[in-house]
C-alpha cells in the first residue's frame, strides 16, 4: 500500500518536467508568464533564461522575421531582451498623422511634407528606473533632428521647421543638428560640452539614458558618454520621443533596459 500511495503522487508544479514547462508556457500571453515568474523558483529560473524556447516562440509570433533576421537587434543578446525592445518600441498611436511604424516595429517613417515638424513617441513611459535606448537616424536629418523625453501633453506637430521635441515644458530634448539642448521652447547650452562638438552623422548610434532615480537626463555617442544634458526633471511619466523635418526620414529606437554603468 505504502508504494501504491508513492506512485500515485502527484508532481507538485517546481517538479514538472521541462518539456511540460515549455508546453504550457507556450499558450501564455507576456503578463501571465510574468506571474508564473513568482509562482516557484524552478519557474522563475526556467523563464530567467531568455534564450530558452518559449521566449523564441514569444519572439516568432510578435516580431517580423526582418526585425529578427536584421542586424537591428544584435545589440541584445537574448530573445526574452528582443521581445521586451519590441514592447518599448514606437507607438503607431502616439504620433503625428505624417509618422508611420514600418513593418519591422523599431522604425518611423516621416512622409514627406513640406513646412512642418513631426513627432512620435514609444509605447512605454517611465517615472522610476534607469532606462536606456539607441537611436539612429536612417535618412538624412535635415535642418532639425531632435532626440530625448517628453510627457503625454508634449505636442506632436507643429507648422515649419522647428525643435518641436523642447518647444513645451512638457519635453527635453537634444538637437543632433546644431548640438543644441532645447526645453520649455528655448535653446539651452551647448551639448556636448567641448570645443567643436562632431556633427552627428547618419547611422551612427546615440544611446539616451534616462535616470529616474536622479532625475536626469544623458547621451552617449556609439559607447562614449556625452555627459549630463537636463537635471532636475519632474517625477512624472516620460517617454522615448524623437522629432524630425525631413522627408522620407527614418528613425529607429531599440530599449536595452538599464544602462551599463562605466
Amino acid at each position: 500500500m505504502a508504494s501504491a500511495s508513492v506512485n500515485n503522487k502527484k508532481p507538485t508544479a517546481d517538479k514538472l518536467p521541462t518539456l511540460v514547462l515549455e508546453r504550457i508556457f507556450s499558450f501564455l500571453s507576456l503578463e501571465e508568464l510574468q506571474s508564473c515568474s513568482l509562482v516557484c523558483k524552478s519557474w522563475f529560473h526556467y523563464l530567467n533564461d531568455g534564450n530558452n524556447d518559449v521566449w523564441r516562440l514569444q519572439c516568432v509570433q510578435k516580431l517580423a522575421e526582418e526585425a529578427l533576421k536584421s542586424d537591428l537587434l544584435s545589440s541584445l543578446p537574448t530573445y526574452k531582451e528582443k521581445l521586451k525592445a519590441f514592447h518599448h518600441s514606437w507607438n503607431a498611436n502616439d504620433c503625428s498623422g505624417n509618422i508611420y511604424i514600418k513593418p519591422d516595429g523599431f522604425t518611423l517613417h516621416r512622409r514627406p511634407e513640406a513646412q512642418c515638424t513631426d513627432a512620435a513617441r514609444g509605447k512605454i513611459g517611465f517615472e522610476s528606473g534607469r532606462h536606456s535606448w539607441d537611436v539612429r537616424w536612417r535618412g538624412p536629418v535635415g535642418t532639425v533632428a531632435m532626440v530625448g523625453v517628453a510627457t503625454k501633453e508634449a505636442p506632436l506637430r507643429v507648422g515649419g521647421y522647428k525643435p518641436l521635441l523642447g518647444s513645451s515644458d512638457q519635453s527635453w530634448a537634444w538637437n543632433l543638428v546644431d548640438n543644441h539642448l532645447f526645453h520649455g521652447g528655448s535653446r539651452r547650452d551647448t551639448y556636448p560640452k567641448c570645443n567643436n562638438p562632431p556633427k552627428y552623422q547618419v547611422g551612427e548610434k546615440i544611446t539616451v539614458v534616462l535616470d529616474m532615480e536622479d532625475n536626469t537626463l544623458a547621451f552617449e555617442r556609439d559607447y562614449e558618454f556625452l555627459g549630463i544634458a537636463f537635471r532636475g526633471l519632474p517625477q512624472t511619466r516620460l517617454y522615448p520621443s524623437i522629432s524630425a523635418v525631413y522627408g522620407n526620414t527614418e528613425v529607429t529606437m531599440v530599449y536595452k533596459g538599464n544602462p551599463t554603468d562605466g
